[in-house]
């Protein structure tokens, strides 16, 4: 949903700690610090953001921190306190393998083939949504973290819409009816 949500990378999301998220805050956010890379940084200094999160995800992180505490508290002595936001049943960070599998197991239940679809989607369909509902790009770049549009524009976004759209709509201005 984080992905979905906010465009975060999943290397993000698996280095995201508590401490680094404000669920009460106005606006609520998360502070993308840091990845599961090499030293722990981020892909680049422009990805290193702070994003403000929509209520589904306040409210989605709120049930799931409830459910972490159930899972600490069965993990008993086992628990390794990481302060992660997405960690295993005994708290340890979550590797590639653990993501892939469950995204597979959210895709299955959702009725979807989990072969025509990976986590790393779900942060361009993030740029699609937000370009095709008129975000200008400079924005979308900003809130994924690119250094610049063209990757966004390039690799990301999947739609052509707003192009479309764009054109008609000043034709319509230059000859109307």
């Amino acid at each position: 949903m984080l992905s979905l949500l906010l465009g975060a990378r999943t290397e993000e999301l698996r280095a995201l700690t508590w401490s680094h998220v404000d669920l009460d805050g106005t606006p609520p956010s998360i502070m993308v610090w840091h990845s599961v890379r090499e030293g722990g940084d981020t892909k680049t200094r422009k990805s290193r953001r702070t994003l403000a999160m929509p209520k589904r995800c306040v409210d989605a992180l709120k049930l799931h921190r409830e459910r972490q505490n159930v899972a600490r508290k069965a993990a008993g002595a086992s628990w390794q306190d990481n302060d992660l936001v997405f960690a295993s049943k005994v708290g340890t960070e979550l590797d590639s393998h653990n993501v892939r599998r469950s995204f597979r197991a959210v895709l299955k239940k959702a009725g979807l083939n989990e072969k025509e679809w990976t986590s790393r989607e779900m942060r361009h369909s993030f740029v699609s949504l937000l370009s095709d509902s008129g975000i200008p790009l400079e924005n979308i770049s900003r809130l994924v973290g690119h250094r610049n549009t063209s990757v966004t524009e390039t690799v990301y976004r999947k739609q052509l819409r707003p192009m479309l759209l764009e054109g008609a709509e000043a034709m319509d201005r230059i000859f109307p009816d």
